[in-house]
């Protein structure tokens, strides 16, 4: 039954929201500007209604999670993103697949840190609502699902199915209500799909704060001052978007089956490009702070830092990229509201900027070489150029559709490799802010000559050079780029480094932000080279097999055949593929899918044997399981060395009608290394066509052949119960029991015989891996012998590749220090202003 108040309440709870958002940013304007008489009523009324606007907001999220949780499918976003056969934890990532979910996450943490804003810094607090309230007012408007005429503001997710789905059975059944949804995208049931969007939106979010404060300085004529509470937000910002970054690029080594962590994915470039103008505008922040310098700079970043964070939702969510990215939106007629939401809040920022650009306040002291000041803004410079090497290319799309637009033609085309294209020109970025990290800190706000400078640089830079050294002998790292690299990272660690020790010497940790943060730099840098640069494809195919011919030449040499239980020797390793497994509920690792069979209800199997690991019985036979997403087959591969098994890996796929084969690898994570294996091809289970049979005769304990392998007829059994078959007094049942001997492993068949009467009944014993069904055709008393008859058809097998990933730890270990950095340096910008505030001088 439809269960319309639900969707009724979500949507009131949106025009709640959205009226509430513009009356805060009206009331929140009347108390700026009036008397102090008046601002103790206006701050009471500003409040109750930004109370109102986040009891409203946080609705709209519990509401459409009470739709999905209770499989709504009456409702569009439910049934698209949803389905029974999710756990809880997809069920939360299936929120916000969707557009309508993403704003919703966006609009929540936005309402979290509005009601941090008030209760922390009351000086600031009617400017900076102000904004706030509007930017809210936009951001819930994306989800308002009004219609009038031709003019559509905002998609609703409380929208019913039989509004959008044109199909015949709403017109004979109104009502009708699909038993159950699409599903999840497979790509996203992963754990880290469920925390990655979050913290992304987080930042996303969080970018809102110092592009406020600065909006309320440039207003109030408080040019200056806005910095300060500014900045901590700006590395929250910083580490948050970075975080969220890290969880993404872990997500696709986890997840995707590139053999890597960063595509250079135009929704990839979307998120990256903000960031990096966000750690520009922290160094020209802190320069502004201790030398009265780079303030306009820093206007113009944490300007641009917001703006970007816009038009990356532009470009995600306009479907301007969906020809370029897998993982942007479909447009949902939102491109000219995005639109809108962007340049309102661009001219904003210009018109306050331009009206107060003469009053504010600038140095004319001129930042010496030997100055900390000079390379901060030669870094900041640098990661401007990154920015803009990056933005520029992956815009091609929205320069084309402004051409077209306009009637024109372009033929710009992104770049066909773009991840040879933009490593050529980042890595080199990445040199320059490494060797600018180094020498940067050193300087420690003050000036130095000559003489002080290579006093100072003298004993890193020689530590560095032995270091770099030894990393480049012993990993042989022999490419004149790929030793640059090395040499750069090694000296922005070593100079850190030494920084660092000076710090925690006086006990002055707090200050010790930095130097982690530039740490980290250095790892990631040498993290990347050796992960990217050396990986070592070692599933080589030396069979001369073309496994698909749609293939490119590429992938059918670095994938290798593995027929069920047949080694194959792969470089260093010989690998075994052991057959398919499901996950259960409530056991650990996988269970065999030939332990299980299939209720023909989602996600319910029946146990053929006992469920047993590491000696406890988790279900007996007969017992029903639950598995955990019945679509996913994880593929057992050995891996062996000097005949000895070394470890197991589970890579998954799942053959999906509208993606075809959705991959997710596994890997063996050693200390220097990663061993990262994943499925390319599969056999399919799926409506075998067995072969005609052929019948064969033997005694017990002869062998012979069925198929491809040696059996050996170990003889019949008389059977006094046959399952799932009720005997009869005079029934006789006989099992033949067949050993298939294949390779290492012997494999037991079990067909039966059984008389009633005059009838035979022929049990058959199929083994799917083997690709064998076994029936006893007949037997002879007289001569002692069994006649079978055989059907066969393709034996189970995967097409897999692995590479070797060297070093790749040093990354995850570098992207840790640097976000470590990140906080230390926000505890210590916000207690810097709450002593200020303290005083009163906030």
């Amino acid at each position: 039954m439809i269960n319309t108040f639900i969707g009724n309440l979500g949507h009131f709870m949106v025009i709640l929201a959205f009226v509430s958002s513009l009356v805060t940013a009206y009331s929140y304007y009347q108390y700026t500007v009036v008397s102090e008489i008046e601002k103790a009523t206006w701050r009471k009324f500003s409040r109750v209604f930004f109370y109102i606007h986040a009891v409203s907001a946080v609705s709209i999220a519990a509401v459409l999670f009470y739709i999905i949780y209770t499989f709504r499918f009456e409702y569009f976003y439910a049934y698209s993103h949803a389905s029974k056969s999710l756990p809880v934890h997809y069920m939360i990532s299936s929120f916000w697949e969707g557009q309508e979910g993403s704003f919703i996450l966006w609009i929540f943490w936005d309402v979290i840190l509005g009601l941090v804003l008030i209760h922390t810094n009351k000086s600031w607090e009617g400017p900076v609502m102000v904004v706030f309230s509007l930017v809210q007012a936009f951001l819930v408007s994306m989800i308002l699902g009004v219609v009038i005429g031709d003019l559509k503001i905002g998609s609703s997710p409380f929208i019913l199915l039989r509004e959008v789905a044109n199909a015949p059975i709403f017109e004979i059944n109104p009502d009708f209500v699909p038993e159950d949804g699409t599903g999840l995208n497979p790509l996203l049931q992963n754990i880290w799909m469920v925390i990655h969007p979050p913290t992304l939106f987080l930042g996303y979010a969080s970018t809102l704060v110092p592009f406020a404060y600065l909006m309320a300085g440039l207003w109030t004529g408080r040019f200056k001052e806005w910095i300060r509470p500014a900045l901590p937000w700006t590395i929250f910002s910083a580490l948050i978007l970075g975080m969220g970054i890290i969880m993404g690029a872990y997500w696709a080594y986890v997840t995707l089956n590139f053999g890597g962590y960063w595509n250079w994915d135009p929704v990839e470039n979307a998120s990256f490009v903000p960031w990096l103008i966000i750690v520009a505008s922290i160094h020209t922040m802190i320069t502004f702070k201790k030398s009265s310098t780079a303030l306009k700079t820093s206007i113009v970043l944490v300007t641009l830092q917001f703006i970007l964070v816009l038009y990356a939702t532009f470009l995600v969510r306009s479907g301007v990229l969906g020809d370029t990215s897998v993982h942007s939106f479909t447009d949902l007629g939102l491109s000219g509201q995005l639109l809108i939401y962007l340049f309102f809040f661009m001219f904003v920022a210009i018109y306050f900027s331009a009206r107060s650009w003469n009053k504010i306040p600038t140095s004319e002291k001129e930042a010496s070489v030997y100055s900390r000041e000079f390379w901060i803004f030669i870094g900041a410079t640098t990661l401007g150029l990154m920015a803009f090497q990056i933005i520029l290319p992956t815009s091609i799309p929205v320069f084309n559709a402004i051409v077209e637009a306009f009637g024109g033609l372009s033929n710009m085309a992104p770049p066909a490799d773009p991840v040879t294209f933009y490593t050529k020109f980042q890595l080199w970025f990445g040199v320059v802010l490494a060797l600018l990290t180094a020498v940067g800190q050193f300087f420690w706000w003050k000036k130095m000559d000559k003489k002080e400078l290579k006093n100072a640089l003298a004993t890193p830079y020689i530590i560095s050079l032995l270091i770099a050294a030894v990393i480049i002998t012993v990993a042989k790292v022999f490419n004149i780029s790929y030793m640059v690299i090395v040499l750069a990272g090694t000296f922005t660690i070593v100079a850190n480094s030494t920084i660092l020790a000076k710090l925690l010497k006086k006990s002055t940790f707090k200050l010790a932000g930095g130097s982690l943060a530039h740490i980290g730099l250095g790892l990631i840098l040498i993290g990347v080279m050796f992960s990217s640069g050396y990986s070592d494809v070692i599933s080589i195919n030396m069979s001369g097999l073309t496994y698909k011919k749609d293939w490119e030449d590429e992938l059918n040499k670095e994938n290798v055949l593995l027929w069920i239980n047949k080694p194959l020797q792969m470089k260093d390793y010989e690998v075994v593929y052991r057959g398919r497994n499901k996950k259960l509920e409530g056991v650990p690792g996988y269970v065999s899918v030939n332990k299980l069979e299939s209720t023909g209800n989602v996600n319910e199997a029946i146990a053929l044997e006992d469920i047993t690991k590491d000696g406890k019985t988790y279900y007996n036979k007969g017992d029903k399981v639950n598995i955990v997403l019945e679509e996913n087959s994880y593929f057992e591969i050995e891996y062996y060395q000097d005949q000895e098994l070394q470890f197991t890996l589970f890579p998954m796929s799942q053959p999906n009608p509208t993606m075809g084969l959705i991959s997710s690898p596994d890997s063996k994570h050693f200390l220097q290394k990663d061993l990262y294996t994943h499925v390319s091809a599969i056999n399919s289970y799926d409506d075998p066509e067995w072969s005609d049979g052929e019948t064969f005769e033997a005694s017990p304990g002869e062998q012979f052949h069925l198929g491809d392998y040696v059996t050996t007829f170990e003889g019949g059994e008389v059977l006094n119960e046959v399952e799932g078959v009720e005997l009869q007094e005079g029934d006789v049942a006989v099992k033949a029991k067949l050993t298939v001997h294949d390779h290492d492993r012997n494999i037991p068949l079990d067909p039966i015989f059984l008389i009633r009467g005059n009838s035979v009944g022929k049990i058959p014993s199929i083994n799917n891996d083997l690709g064998l069904k076994v029936q006893v055709d007949n037997i002879s008393p007289e001569t002692n012998k069994f006649s079978f008859k055989v059907n066969t058809y393709q034996k189970d097998y995967v097409v897999m590749k692995a590479l070797v990933k060297p070093h790749i730890n040093v990354l995850w270990i570098g992207t840790i220090i640097m976000l470590i950095g990140f906080g230390v340096a926000i505890y210590r910008r916000y207690d810097e202003f709450v002593k200020m505030r303290d005083k009163g001088l906030e």
